[in-house]
């Protein structure tokens, strides 16, 4: 395995042409940001190979994590894939006309409404987690649990200023 990449050539070559600037963060923040061009590549393959959209997937597991009956309001549905109320009332339509979800009546709420997932939505999702995972072990397989768990870790830390708490 090679002991350089590409951004330690980055790196070594802006250090050479400007020697008065601290180029550190480069060497942390440019690999999360190349990783993450590796990861987005892995999850469109995951996806399509369920005949998924990321958008789709993306509603479609905030449907199954809430565990059955796998419903939520599109005000939750909002929190969870923090996009604006218009996007989402797209991607409710959308998801409709595939056949992945229905709008029911809140029986709590006569107003208020409720997206469900239907039983093809519900095969999709799992179909697409179970490629996803497979897909993202082999990103990481290069590293020892132990590694995965401190990497995992850092990130957290780097990551908690930027959360928003759910509510």
């Amino acid at each position: 395995m090679p002991s350089s990449d590409e951004v330690d050539r980055i790196v070594e070559a802006w250090s050479r042409e400007r020697a008065d600037l601290d180029f550190s963060p480069l060497q942390v923040l440019s690999r999360v940001g190349r990783l993450a061009r590796h990861l987005e590549r892995a999850r469109k393959t995951a996806f399509a190979a369920s005949d998924l959209e990321l958008w789709e997937f993306d509603v479609l597991s905030a449907l199954r994590r809430a565990g059955a009956p796998y419903q939520l309001s599109p005000k939750a549905l909002l929190q969870q894939t923090l996009v604006s109320s218009g996007t989402m009332t797209n991607r409710i339509d959308r998801l409709v006309e595939r056949g992945l979800v229905e709008r029911r009546t809140d029986p709590n709420d006569g107003r208020g409404i409720l997206v469900v997932m239907t039983p093809g939505g519900r095969e999709r999702v799992d179909d697409a987690i179970s490629t996803l995972l497979t897909a993202e072990s082999e990103l990481l397989e290069r590293l020892s649990t132990a590694d995965q768990e401190r990497l995992s870790a850092l990130l957290r830390k780097l990551s908690l200023d930027f959360d928003e708490p759910a509510e």
